[in-house]
């Protein structure tokens, strides 16, 4: 069993081979209605998400706090998924944030401009400039996203395990190619692994969750940083007040064993808004 991530360009077959592959394997599909769900039970402000949701935030939207948050609670909600396996996560920049988790296979989808207008203008009843048009803007959002939000190149194939063109290939022959390639390189050993890693993350957002968000206990760039249980706190303050909060709190979250403080102590620390 894995957790596979599904990248794809517009009109490349992307959810048809994602709920395809769903029905093959038995796994849960994890698409953008799902996640936004579950972004609502953390409390993310629907605006929030739908404003950032695989899209190009710009240089001045990038830097603003509701970016921070937005990707904090997207973040959190990935790793929930990949600990519960047996997923299929649609964009989102899944892979990206799941990346070095050993149970996580990446995929993209992708076909040539010209196949993927003719899918576009027979689908939506368009001539082929409005359908490029469509095509080129979902490019650009897509790529922009994934820039700002994780620093990558979201058309670099090294980011992907293995990439699928659509061009000749329909959404069963994709996923069989998909499920075949998961069997082949997650191993029993490498599912556990993946599985521990996944829960250490998922606690260690959850701990920023409760420090930041909940409690609001002002210790900036908060990291936490967790190895079975055992939680290593990153961060500035500028109290050792809210050092002592934040290490309470972190405490109180379940499956928290032990938590250890390397907060930098900054007198004249102070964030500008």
């Amino acid at each position: 069993m894995a957790v596979i991530t599904i990248s794809r360009e517009f009109a490349s077959l992307g959810e048809e081979t994602a709920h395809t592959l769903a029905e093959l394997t038995g796994y849960e599909v994890a698409d953008k209605a799902l996640i936004e769900s579950k972004l609502k039970e953390l409390g993310l402000e629907t605006q929030k998400f739908q404003r950032f949701d695989e899209r190009n935030p710009g240089f001045w939207a990038s830097l603003s706090q509701q970016r921070d948050e937005y990707l904090h609670y997207l973040t959190e909600v990935v790793y929930a998924l990949a600990t519960q396996n047996k997923c299929i996560i649609v964009g989102r920049g899944a892979n990206a944030i799941l990346r070095g988790v050993v149970h996580v296979v990446s995929i993209r989808l992708i076909g040539t401009k010209s196949t993927r207008v003719e899918r576009v203008r027979k689908l939506q009843n368009l001539d082929a400039r409005h359908a490029m048009q469509i095509i080129e803007s979902s490019d650009h959002e897509r790529g922009g996203f994934y820039k700002y939000f994780f620093g990558v190149n979201w058309s670099d194939p090294a980011e992907y395990d293995l990439t699928i063109n659509t061009d000749r290939c329909d959404p069963m022959h994709a996923a069989a190619s998909i499920k075949a390639f998961c069997e082949a390189i997650v191993t029993p050993e490498k599912e556990a692994a993946g599985v521990a890693k996944a829960a250490d993350l998922l606690l260690g957002a959850q701990i920023v969750t409760e420090i930041s968000y909940h409690k609001k206990i002002p210790v900036h760039f908060l990291e936490a940083v967790v190895e079975h249980g055992v939680v290593v706190l990153h961060g500035v303050a500028n109290t050792h007040a809210a050092v002592d909060s934040a290490v309470a709190a972190a405490n109180l979250v379940p499956g928290v064993k032990h938590v250890e403080s390397a907060i930098q102590l900054v007198q004249e620390f102070t964030v500008i808004p």
